[in-house]
């Protein structure tokens, strides 16, 4: 492809960038929102923390490691009927929301419990030692002492999402998966192949940057 090739493609690939933007911050912010308090769960309801619960504890890792363990291409066709059923459609960015989102929740939440497992044991134990009720040692202890693994956790969760999303664009999901299988891979071009590719890395460096630069900016060590 030329140069005026390229020109006439900016117009499709600047809508797959905002697409991929797009389904990727509506499953990130989704994921914020369900899988940080379902990590936390995850961690206080474990054996020998303060809200121990075997039952809770299992059915929420059972629940996150199934959903983990699918490969999110099959995940993506074994949500279709779910996705119509929410959405009336299972084609375009907003469709390809829901597969992300649900790939994305437990994936980070079990980031997040692995943050809090780094908090210092002997922290928590003092704040239950002073009688501090579990809201009061998630707010003010396990959070903040966390926080930088969990903003960690998401930056490594926004990666994925994106490459997830190059998945989605191959069974119509829109984004820059789809445009590259359209332009790229059928018309056989490798020139849109490798621009596209070239789009994602630097989209990845972006996001690590920022994520890094977050982190450290909350590390109190």
């Amino acid at each position: 492809m030329s140069v005026d090739g390229l020109l006439q493609l900016l117009p499709d690939m600047t809508k797959a960038f905002y697409e991929t933007l797009y389904m990727v911050g509506i499953s990130l912010i989704i994921s914020i929102v369900l899988g940080i308090p379902i990590g936390v769960l995850l961690f206080i309801t474990a054996k020998g923390l303060f809200v121990e619960n075997r039952v809770l504890n299992t059915v929420l890792g059972l629940v996150a490691n199934i959903i983990r363990s699918i490969p999110f291409l099959i995940l993506l066709v074994l949500l279709i009927p779910v996705t119509q059923w929410m959405l009336g459609t299972t084609i375009g960015p907003t469709a390809a929301a829901v597969p992300l989102t649900v790939a994305a929740i437990p994936f980070y939440a079990r980031l997040v419990e692995a943050s809090l497992r780094e908090v210092n044991k002997g922290v928590i134990e003092a704040a239950v030692a002073a009688g501090a009720k579990p809201w009061l040692i998630i707010r003010e202890v396990l959070l903040p002492e966390a926080k930088p693994g969990i903003i960690s956790g998401l930056t490594i969760t926004a990666i994925s999402l994106l490459g997830f999303s190059a998945m989605a664009g191959t069974v119509g999901g829109g984004g820059i998966g789809d445009l590259a299988i359209r332009f790229g891979y059928y018309r056989y071009d490798n020139q849109v192949l490798f621009t596209t590719v070239i789009v994602l890395i630097v989209m990845v460096q972006i996001i690590q940057y920022i994520g890094d630069w977050a982190a450290r900016k909350v590390d109190r060590r």
